[in-house]
């Protein structure tokens, strides 16, 4: 179907997208080899490229990896679409706002502890793009290696501009408002407690459906993410792959909102080995109307996480709640996992059962979602986040561990809260203004002041 350009801000903006995404429907199952057109006859049968496209469209291919890579590995979609990608004017640079990009050298690398509270609200007409803020990474974005956290706070939909990072691909987790995201592919839906997955290179949109809202943002410059191999736990379990939801095509065309019959102008902001480039389009990029492949965007509950557990004793590794992965040239050790706490019971027996004291080869930045974090009894809040880089110990809170150390070991349900965490085999080095701001939280290091002896 065509869907307007719409994207206005204000409330009659946030009605017509919170309409729009209330009707949403998707195709199910991650990795699989979709389809989709939004007028019927527009998707080609038995080839790719006609020597004429149904309905007088283009037929582009829009690779997320290389063309020889394992065909386990491969994605790329076939886009049938309005006007080619390729007919557009220069791109320009443009302020990168507190958007940063890899290799981060403003700082030295900082072992200590890390933490912040949220994201300060942004000032009036900030948009999604606008309202990125970066709080560190690892790697080099020109080399596809490495990854980035950044956090988002706006309060005004984007309106007559797209973006697209051809950097990496973007984990979205909405902690604040949910989001309607118009893509090459079509319309998703991200709530808090949901996770939107954004190809590299894939164009979109972000609409807001509340009057703020706030999250955090993984940008994976490696390996495109995909579910963890399974092991010995079998065929079944963590992050089932039909739970994840690709959008149907719907495109957009900018005529219906003209009037005129002609189309509107479009900025089309494009993030290139770090730096934000713009050019003004005379149409809409959004304007695919039929589509196959697997190089798509996802929405994924994280609540319908199957969570696995001990059922005896002792506390498996969090390796063991890792939804998705970006795998290295090392096997087992990752360029980035994303890792979900969802609501879950505790059973062991003789086992102290909040997250254990740990230093890690790796390196973590967790955020929360809602709720409270088991490890934490106070200072670490929903849109705050902690940083813990490689070797740097951690554990719980002195309160936490007095409590837990004398709990009754009854069986307990955890479901007062939902985090997460983005793990790197890398340090993640701090930007300046990470280090700076003023919701960096001075005290952190004295949640673990107290911890008293009692060896005798």
């Amino acid at each position: 179907m065509s869907l307007g350009t719409g994207g206005s801000g204000g409330t009659s903006g946030q009605e017509r997208a919170r309409k729009t995404a209330e009707g949403l429907s998707y195709l199910s199952g991650f990795g699989n080899q979709h389809s989709s057109e939004a007028v019927p006859g527009a998707l080609p049968l038995g080839r790719n490229a006609p020597q004429r496209a149904p309905l007088g469209l283009y037929a582009e291919q829009l690779s997320g990896t290389a063309f020889t890579e394992p065909r386990a590995h491969n994605r790329r979609s076939w886009l049938y679409r309005i006007r080619p990608s390729a007919a557009h004017p220069r791109f320009v640079r443009m302020d990168n706002g507190r958007l940063r990009g890899a290799p981060f050298t403003e700082v030295a690398p900082d072992p200590n502890r890390l933490r912040w509270n949220p994201l300060p609200d942004p000032p009036r007409g900030t948009d999604f793009l606008a309202g990125l803020w970066t709080v560190g990474g690892n790697g080099d974005a020109a080399r596809r290696a490495g990854m980035a956290v950044h956090l988002y706070a706006a309060d005004t939909s984007m309106t007559d501009r797209v973006f697209s990072d051809t950097d990496g691909e973007l984990l979205i987790v909405p902690e604040r408002g949910g989001l309607l995201l118009r893509t090459e592919f079509g319309l998703l839906r991200a709530e808090p407690g949901d996770v939107a997955l954004i190809p590299r290179g894939v164009r979109f949109r972000v609409e807001l459906l509340a009057d703020t809202v706030r999250g955090y943002v993984c940008e994976n410059y490696g390996r495109p993410f995909e579910l963890p191999d399974l092991g010995p736990i079998g065929a079944n379990g963590l992050a089932n792959p039909r739970d994840f939801l690709a959008p149907v095509a719907a495109y957009e065309t900018g005529a219906e909102d003209t009037g005129r019959g002609v189309d509107r102008p479009v900025e089309v902001i494009s993030k290139f080995c770090g730096n934000l480039w713009r050019a003004q389009y005379g149409h809409s990029p959004l304007d695919v109307v039929a589509w196959h492949g697997n190089h798509v965007p996802y929405v994924y509950d994280l609540r319908r996480f199957n969570v696995l557990g001990s059922i005896s004793y002792d506390h498996p590794d969090p390796s063991i709640f890792t939804v998705l992965t970006s795998p290295s040239d090392t096997p087992g050790l990752a360029s980035v996992d994303f890792v979900v706490f969802a609501p879950r019971w505790l059973v062991g027996e003789d086992t102290f059962r909040p997250p254990y004291f740990h230093r890690n080869v790796t390196s973590e930045y967790m955020g929360l979602i809602e709720g409270a974090y088991d490890a934490k009894a106070e200072g670490f809040v929903p849109g705050g986040g902690s940083l813990h880089n490689m070797m740097s110990a951690h554990g719980p809170d002195r309160e936490t561990f007095d409590r837990a150390s004398a709990a009754e070991l009854t069986p307990q349900k955890v479901d007062d809260g939902l985090a997460f965490m983005f793990e790197t085999r890398w340090p993640v080095v701090p930007t300046a203004q990470a280090l700076e701001a003023d919701h960096v939280q001075a005290g952190y290091d004295d949640v673990w002041q107290g911890l008293e002896r009692h060896f005798s």
